[in-house]
């Protein structure tokens, strides 16, 4: 059932990206395709002496080639499903990553957490963790990226205010005072979530 609602989004062009994953160039692409087809309509139907009849078979044509070049693209690229439950072995992992950052550990951390998201990709939580500590050593394009990657996807969405506070402290030069204990980025946003997976986060 959930596959065919997903395949429905081939109907309108750019709609599997917007929806599925949050993309500015699927909106761009749905809002150009509504506009294309609504000056067609109207031409056509409503006002049809308003422009010339190049011009309305114009609109058309162009709203036909839109949607035949975006759907054959869709097809060929479609979003994948969001990954299931990560293997058991993700949360050890997770938590060893965690447990680098805290102690500053920056190179174990990075190695632990992108062998977590190799295993479990949609993993929101260990991307904003990455990005949060490249972003901790200096590499702020690298943090930006990562960051603006998940701030789009559907994996981003509980940490909304997290990549938002992380993004400021990139445009602020990335660093914060030294000195006090390694705080994590995702304190107060996953108490939910550790009591439901077994205390991930706490343990």
């Amino acid at each position: 059932m959930l596959a065919a609602l997903r395949s429905l989004t081939l109907v309108w062009p750019g709609l599997p990206w917007l929806w599925l994953r949050g993309s500015m160039a699927g909106l761009v692409l749905a809002v150009a395709f509504a506009v294309t087809v609504d000056v067609a309509i109207v031409t056509t139907f409503i006002w049809p002496g308003l422009v010339e009849l190049p011009l309305t078979i114009g609109c058309w044509t162009a709203a036909g080639v839109i949607w035949l070049a975006s759907t054959v693209s869709a097809v060929a690229a479609f979003p994948a499903p969001l990954a299931g439950p990560p293997p058991a072995e993700v949360d050890p992992l997770f938590r060893r990553g965690r447990d680098a950052y805290l102690a500053r550990d920056w190179l174990t951390a990075e190695l632990r957490l992108r062998e977590v998201l190799d295993l479990a990709p949609t993993d929101g939580e260990a991307q904003l963790l990455l990005g949060t500590l490249l972003r901790r050593v200096g590499r702020l394009e690298e943090a930006r990226d990562a960051l603006e990657k998940l701030a789009s996807s559907d994996s981003g969405a509980p940490w909304r205010q997290a990549i938002t506070a992380e993004l400021r402290l990139i445009a602020a030069g990335g660093r914060i005072a030294a000195g006090g204990p390694e705080t994590l980025p995702i304190g107060g946003e996953t108490a939910g979530r550790e009591e439901s997976d077994g205390g991930r986060a706490a343990a």
